[in-house]
């Protein structure tokens, strides 16, 4: 079999199995356009990254969308888990949470408070401290990531189930 014959049927099998590629999203129309009240600024660039690959946009007004996110009580922060000899953290527990509610643009509410809670440890260690500054950032980066995800999956489950 000719190497592009055979790269032609890997594509049609992985199609045809479901496969898509990690973090891609099938969003309703109906949540294309979302304004995101109340939300940190580093939580609105994930939302934004996410919209922008399903074709999607936040907007900058509530009256332009199609559904409102208002979030509430977003917190991020850590606690030490263990100590070294010498007094300094060894181990960190990373967490983020919020509360959000879903409101629909005819107004009416669909999802009212519900918790997002993401909790990650690392190893700090203290011989390469820049390091573990960026590790830290880029461990934050995926804990949003993974909090955009889990509210856009529960937000179209309950649209979907609200159409019925």
């Amino acid at each position: 079999m000719a190497p592009k014959a055979f790269i032609v049927v890997v594509a049609l099998l992985l199609a045809a199995c479901g496969y898509h590629l990690r973090g891609a999203v099938d969003l309703p129309d109906s949540l294309k356009k979302v304004y995101l009240n109340g939300a940190s600024m580093q939580l609105r660039e994930q939302f934004r990254k996410v919209l922008r690959g399903v074709s999607g946009e936040l907007t900058t007004s509530p009256e332009a969308a199609g559904v409102v996110i208002n979030v509430a009580n977003e917190i991020s922060d850590q606690r030490v888990l263990s100590l070294s000899a010498r007094g300094r953290s060894n181990e960190l527990e990373l967490y983020y949470r919020l509360q959000y509610t879903l409101v629909k643009a005819d107004g009416v509410v669909v999802l009212e408070g519900l918790p997002v809670e993401i909790k990650r440890e690392y190893f700090n260690n203290q011989q390469d401290i820049v390091a573990k500054d960026n590790e830290q950032q880029v461990i934050r980066n995926e804990m949003l990531q993974q909090a955009v995800r889990i509210m856009l999956d529960r937000i179209r489950l309950s649209l979907a189930t609200d159409k019925k």
